[in-house]
């Protein structure tokens, strides 16, 4: 079992805070869906490491440990689950990926050590997943709102 991590957009802190009361502490993400909330699962992908590795490829430059600016928002305990917000930087470099650069930075995140624990993935495996995480990037920005990232252990 790994660790979960759902990735979602509101308008503001206290209103990602309230939707995790509204769930019970999550997840945000079920199989049916929630509706009137955007988000995605991205299982294994958490915020600082393996998806700033994606951010600094949009980027550029070289993966930083606090290139993801990141805020614990909410705890439920030692073991989680917790919320934390992502800071708008972070939400702008994803959202201005384009398609002509999905190719580039699947095959280059598909080759990373957090993703690529058996050998390089094929070159555009994480493609639908860098669209997903770009495209909910995009309707925060577009929104004016705030990407969130709710864990669990």
């Amino acid at each position: 079992m790994g660790v979960l991590y759902d990735y979602f957009r509101a308008v503001d802190d206290a209103t990602a805070v309230q939707l995790m009361a509204d769930l019970d502490g999550g997840p945000v993400v079920t199989v049916d869906g929630r509706p009137g909330i955007d988000a995605i699962d991205l299982k294994g992908i958490d915020p600082a490491v393996t998806l700033g590795q994606l951010v600094a490829l949009a980027r550029g430059v070289p993966w930083q440990d606090d290139l993801v600016g990141e805020r614990l928002l909410w705890n439920a305990g030692e073991e989680g689950p917790w919320l934390t917000s992502l800071d708008d930087t972070t939400r702008d470099t994803l959202a201005s990926i384009t398609p002509a650069q999905l190719p580039e930075l699947s095959a280059g995140w598909g080759r990373t050590e957090e993703l690529a624990w058996d050998g390089p993935l094929p070159a555009d495996q994480m493609q639908p997943v860098v669209e997903a995480v770009a495209a909910l990037a995009r309707r925060a920005r577009d929104a004016g709102e705030s990407l969130y990232c709710w864990c669990c252990l």
